[in-house]
């Protein structure tokens, strides 16, 4: 589904006509290609600490115009402001008001990525205001910023450094066009798991991927953007949606599993399956799930029961089957796909919720389950993305739903699935148990 609004209030007359009219300003996002460099322009490393330093030497590395001192009036592709020693909320002041004094300069579509500590182990209150300052202060910046902007926030763990492959790994994520529809979220980095891949264009190479609910939309672009990133596919539907699963499989090269995933035994026929085509598995992809949208005082047991048995019943029966498997052992990874409605909720969609509600609290408790092998699952929370389904919403409605986030868009299918491929990733081993919005910070929920 195209957003003709977008596309015509991003250049030219209709840009001037929007300007002078006062009508939102959409533009047209940078998104990944294969090839393309991280970010375009200078990237200022802001913050006096050790860390700091640090940081800007590694992303020297990556070949990236590496500034530690702003030069007035030079488009910036990027500020990283390093806050990852805060012991009182005064110290916020010198480092963000430096990185202030730059803000005018982003390029559009430019990066604003801070780096900071959890608060919940911070040594004294004062350390702890701090720390959960950054959180306000990234997430009001987002909204603040123009143009196709974003503003993103990598936590660490006291014990992991800011050069620690996973804190790498999801700043070149932040910084990427990968997270062009990610604006006012963190990600919380709690071990040194993981390492970065030897191609940054394959980092999934070598490995096999389940991804359910494929056969077309979100599952479909997660397939696509799993194969682009070099794993082996295996994507799995319901029966009825044969004809479509097969073309998906033969695009990215991989086979078709035919399954209703509410059966008892799909835990283990996907490993079976996986077992005897590849001999592995290594990652799992929980995108299948269904609506059965109606007021709660008009509910019945079969709309309930049917979401909550597909949505989060399925996944905890397949997560058994996979956590109790020998050929699920080597650093596994899970991701499953939530939503905005399981934080915010929705009218019309209490079921619906509260199936999403329970992927993140499955999300969190079975994080630790996997760590003990090395592994991690996280969640991947969407907001309004152009999809079939959303195509149908009254146009009214549909437009307000597109306009209520920072971005001033819809989301596409292919931004779910590319922060789905980072999570997958080995460079993202040390994040576990995690959320992570793809929402263009929409104005409803946390």
């Amino acid at each position: 589904m195209t957003d003709k609004y977008t596309q015509m209030v991003s250049h030219g007359l209709g840009r001037d006509i929007a300007r002078k009219l006062g009508l939102p300003q959409p533009v047209v996002l940078r998104r990944h290609q294969p090839g393309q460099p991280i970010i375009t322009g200078p990237v200022l490393v802001q913050g006096s600490t050790a860390g700091a330093d640090a940081l800007a030497a590694a992303l020297l590395l990556w070949d990236l115009d590496v500034r530690r001192h702003a030069v007035p009036k030079e488009k910036l592709g990027a500020i990283v402001l390093v806050l990852d020693e805060l012991s009182r909320p005064e110290d916020l002041e010198r480092p963000v008001l430096s990185a202030a004094a730059s803000l005018r300069d982003l390029s559009p579509n430019a990066r604003v990525v801070t780096l900071s500590r959890q608060a919940a182990t911070a040594g004294s209150p004062a350390a702890a205001a701090a720390r959960q300052g950054v959180d306000g202060l990234l997430r009001s910046l987002a909204k603040e910023l123009r143009s196709g902007a974003t503003g993103n926030g990598i936590v660490l763990a006291e014990d992991v450094s800011v050069t620690s492959a996973s804190t790498l790994g999801a700043l070149r994520f932040f910084l990427s066009g990968r997270s062009a529809f990610v604006d006012g979220q963190f990600l919380a980095v709690t071990s040194a798991e993981g390492h970065l891949p030897e191609d940054v264009d394959k980092p999934l190479a070598g490995k096999v991927a389940v991804v359910t609910g494929a056969a077309r939309g979100i599952g479909a672009a997660i397939a696509r953007t799993l194969y682009r990133d070099g794993a082996t596919l295996i994507v799995v539907d319901i029966p009825a949606a044969g004809d479509h699963l097969a073309d998906v499989a033969n695009e990215v090269r991989g086979t078709a599993l035919q399954l209703d995933i509410s059966r008892e035994d799909a835990g283990q026929r996907i490993i079976d399956h996986a077992v005897e085509r590849y001999g592995r598995l290594d990652i799992v992809i929980h995108n299948a799930g269904i609506t059965r949208d109606k007021l709660l005082a008009n509910m019945d047991q079969g709309r309930w029961s049917s979401v909550i048995g597909v949505n989060i019943a399925a996944q905890l029966r397949i997560n058994e089957a996979l956590l109790g498997s020998e050929h699920f052992r080597d650093a596994p990874r899970i991701v499953s796909v939530a939503s905005t409605s399981g934080i915010a909720g929705n009218r019309g969609q209490s079921n619906y919720a509260a199936s999403k509600g329970g992927v993140m609290g499955m999300v969190r408790a079975t994080a630790p389950l996997l760590a003990v092998h090395g592994g991690s699952i996280n969640a991947v929370a969407p907001g309004f993305i152009e999809t079939e389904m959303t195509s149908r919403i009254p146009l009214a409605t549909r437009e307000i739903a597109r306009r209520l986030n920072s971005l001033q868009q819809g989301g596409k299918p292919a931004d779910v699935a590319e922060a789905i491929a980072f999570l997958a990733s080995d460079a993202a081993g040390g994040i576990s148990g995690e959320v992570l919005r793809v929402c263009g910070q929409n104005l409803v929920g946390a």
